[in-house]
């Protein structure tokens, strides 16, 4: 079964709109809802915001619903002067930026502990264009972060949770696809009131795009 890992409700009505058959319930304190997409049994998990969250939501779809592939899809920061508000994207590798043992063992900001390089690669496929994702525990308009994010891990988006759900997908074995709407583009002015007037568009062509993005995916 396909299971959808999504942080908030407004992200995940972009799916649950197209469940036919839908039913809801809550597993280990997070509203889960059930259906078809597509002919095929879907589910939803709305996880909540950030990583510890991403992450817990992914364990419960792969260890309770049996997710033999975990997708997300959400909001995100663009670090792209060329993107637009409301475009969308696939990843294919993310990093948790917030991540550091550089101090420790001389490894590169955001290299997990078990891993040699600080990404992780997802299965995403389909008609968007593909780029890296930054995830991280913060939602902020500060500069601090750009150089980082842009000059050293190259980075195009941002988020709060796909790195997360993409790091417990590789560890057990389960494929992971992810696209992102746009909503704010560095360069373009606040962060934060970009975000407040382009998170609907962003949302509406994230529902938009869900069945053509579901069907793509092949076992």
């Amino acid at each position: 079964m396909k299971v959808f890992v999504i942080a908030m409700p407004n992200e995940a009505d972009a799916v649950i709109r197209h469940l036919a058959d839908r039913r809801e319930e809550t597993l280990f304190g997070r509203p889960v809802v059930r259906g078809t997409l597509g002919g095929e049994a879907t589910a939803v998990v709305i996880c909540g915001v950030g990583k510890s969250n991403a992450a817990a939501g992914a364990q419960l779809a792969i260890g309770s619903l049996g997710a033999t592939a975990v997708l997300n899809l959400g909001l995100c920061g663009g670090f792209d002067p060329a993107m637009k508000p409301g475009e969308v994207f696939g990843v294919d590798r993310a990093v948790q930026y917030d991540f550091d043992l550089a101090q420790l063992n001389g490894t590169s900001v955001g290299t997990l502990n078990e891993y040699k390089t600080p990404y992780v690669a997802l299965a995403t496929r389909g008609p968007f264009p593909l780029r890296t994702l930054a995830t991280g525990d913060r939602f902020s308009d500060s500069e601090n972060d750009d150089h980082l994010l842009v000059d050293v891990l190259h980075v195009a988006l941002r988020d709060m949770e796909g790195a997360a759900i993409a790091h417990v997908c590789d560890r057990a074995g389960v494929p992971c696809h992810a696209w992102k709407a746009v909503t704010d583009v560095i360069g373009q002015g606040s962060m934060t009131g970009q975000y407040r007037e382009y998170a609907a568009l962003g949302l509406r062509n994230l529902a938009e795009a869900v069945p053509g993005l579901f069907a793509s995916i092949q076992f």
